[in-house]
C-alpha cells in the first residue's frame, strides 16, 4: 500500500529522466512532485553534471560529499547509473521506455538521433510515450545546435540588457532562471500532452528551450517593445512603468513599496504628508515621466525612518511593501514554512536534511488539504539499479501494478 501522505496527482505515471544539469531535471522533479515515479539514468561513474558542481558539497560521516546544487534538482526521484552506448545497458533502457509514460532529454539536437533513441524510434515502440526535449536555443533554425547554458540564454534572451543598475552594468538573475523557467514550460507541456493522449490514445513530442523559456517570460517588456516600440532597458530596483515601485533606502535597511493605483498614491501621500497632487506626481504617467523627482521625494521621506517603524505604518495604509530577507531569512521565515516550502528528508549518505520543497497545494472539495507530505531525497548514484531493473523486466501484465515509488513498496 502507498505511504500515507505520498500520493499525488501523477500517481501511477512513470517518467524516464535522462536529462542532466537543471532544467530536464527540474521539469521531472516537478512531475516527481505530483506523484509521477521518476527514474533518473546517469553516466555511470560520474552520473548527472550536477553532481561535480561546488562547493558547497556536503558529507556525514566520511561519506562521499554531495553536491547541493545536485540536490535542488532532482527530489523525488529514484537513479539508476547506465552507459547508453552499452548494448546490456541500452537493452534495460528500452524495457524501462516499454513501462514509461514520459521521457525527459535535454542532449544536444541529434545526440538521440545517433543512439537509436530518436522519438520517432521511442513512439514506434510506445506510442503512448510523451517525450519532452529541452535544448538552448531551440531544435532548429539558423543557431539551432548551439548548446545551451543558463547565462548564456539569459544574456541572448536578452534578459540581462533589462537587470542591472544601468545599461552600462546588465546583470545575470541570481538563481538560474533560464533553466528553471524551461523546466517549468517543459512540465507545463508534458501534462497538456498527457490530457490530450487521455482522448487521442497517442503521446507526442514537446520541444522547448533556454531560448523560449527566457523569451515566454518577457511579459510587459516583450510588447513594450513589440508593440510600443520602446526598447526596455536596465534601470535599477525601479519599475519601467508604474511610480512609485521599487527599493528605498530607510535608516537601518531598505523598503520596497508598490503603489500600483492612484488610490494607493493618494494614501501614501496623504499618510506621509505628501501633496499627491504636486506638480508632474498627479498620474502614474506623470510620475513615471518624472520619475527621478518621485523617488527623491519618496526617498527622503523613508531615510530618517526605521524600517520596521516604516513598515507598519505602510501596512495601517493599506500599501503593499515589504522587507529584502536573504536567503537564510527566508528559510527561517514562518510564512515560508507555512506553507511546505521546506520539507525534511532522509538522504542515504547524509541522513536527515532540509531541502526547499514543492510550490503547489491541493485541496479536495470541502477544503481539506491532499498535499503530498512524504517526500523523497535526492538520490546518490545508482541507488535504485536493482529495483529499477527487477520492475523494468518483469512480466509485462505486471507492469502496471508497479508502485509510483520505490518508497511505497511496504510488506
Amino acid at each position: 500500500m502507498p505511504v500515507p501522505g505520498q500520493r499525488g496527482p501523477l500517481s501511477g505515471l512513470v517518467v524516464v529522466d535522462l536529462s542532466r544539469a537543471v532544467a530536464g531535471p527540474h521539469a521531472a522533479m516537478m512531475l516527481g512532485d505530483l506523484g509521477a515515479r521518476v527514474i533518473k539514468v546517469e553516466l555511470p561513474g560520474a552520473g548527472d553534471d550536477a553532481r561535480g558542481w561546488g562547493p558547497p558539497f556536503v558529507s556525514e560521516g566520511g561519506a562521499t560529499a554531495e553536491s547541493t546544487y545536485f540536490l535542488s534538482a532532482n527530489r523525488n526521484k529514484e537513479s539508476i547509473a547506465l552507459d547508453l552506448k552499452d548494448p546490456d545497458d541500452l537493452s534495460l533502457l528500452w524495457a524501462m521506455v516499454d513501462r514509461a509514460d514520459v521521457v525527459v532529454e535535454n542532449f544536444r539536437t541529434g545526440v538521440l538521433d545517433r543512439l537509436g533513441l530518436g522519438f520517432a524510434a521511442l513512439h514506434r515502440r510506445n506510442p503512448r510515450l510523451v517525450v519532452l526535449s529541452i535544448t538552448g536555443f531551440g531544435h532548429d533554425g539558423p543557431e539551432g545546435g548551439r548548446a545551451g547554458y543558463d547565462q548564456i540564454a539569459q544574456g541572448e534572451a536578452g534578459l540581462m540588457s533589462i537587470t542591472g543598475s544601468a545599461p552600462s552594468d546588465p546583470q545575470k538573475s541570481g538563481t538560474p532562471i533560464a533553466d528553471i523557467l524551461a523546466g517549468m514550460y517543459g512540465a507545463y507541456g508534458v501534462m497538456s500532452a498527457l490530457f490530450e493522449r487521455e482522448g487521442t490514445g497517442e503521446g507526442r513530442l514537446v520541444r522547448t528551450s533556454l531560448l523560449a523559456a527566457v523569451v515566454g517570460a518577457h511579459g510587459y517588456q516583450g510588447t513594450r517593445w513589440t508593440v510600443g516600440e520602446e526598447l526596455g532597458r536596465a534601470q535599477g530596483n525601479h519599475h519601467p512603468s508604474l511610480c512609485p515601485y521599487g527599493l528605498f533606502p530607510t535608516a537601518d535597511g531598505f523598503v520596497q513599496i508598490a503603489i500600483g493605483s492612484e488610490r494607493l498614491w493618494h494614501n501614501f501621500c496623504e499618510g506621509l504628508g505628501l501633496d499627491p497632487a504636486a506638480p508632474g506626481m498627479a498620474t502614474n504617467a506623470d510620475r513615471v515621466r518624472n520619475h527621478q523627482q518621485v523617488i527623491a521625494l519618496v526617498g527622503a521621506a523613508f531615510a530618517e525612518r526605521g524600517t520596521d517603524e516604516l513598515l507598519g505604518e505602510l501596512d495601517r495604509l493599506g500599501i503593499p511593501a515589504g522587507r529584502i530577507r536573504s536567503i537564510a531569512d527566508v528559510y527561517a521565515w514562518e510564512q515560508t514554512r507555512s506553507q511546505g516550502l521546506v520539507v525534511d528528508v532522509s538522504h542515504q549518505t547524509l541522513g536527515t536534511i532540509s531541502i526547499p520543497g514543492p510550490p503547489l497545494r491541493f485541496f479536495d472539495l470541502a477544503g481539506a488539504e491532499q498535499t503530498r507530505r512524504a517526500h523523497r531525497a535526492p538520490p546518490v548514484l545508482n541507488a535504485d539499479e536493482s529495483e529499477i531493473r527487477a520492475w523494468a523486466l518483469s512480466p509485462p501484465g505486471r507492469v502496471r501494478s508497479a508502485p509510483s515509488s520505490a518508497s511505497e513498496r511496504k510488506p
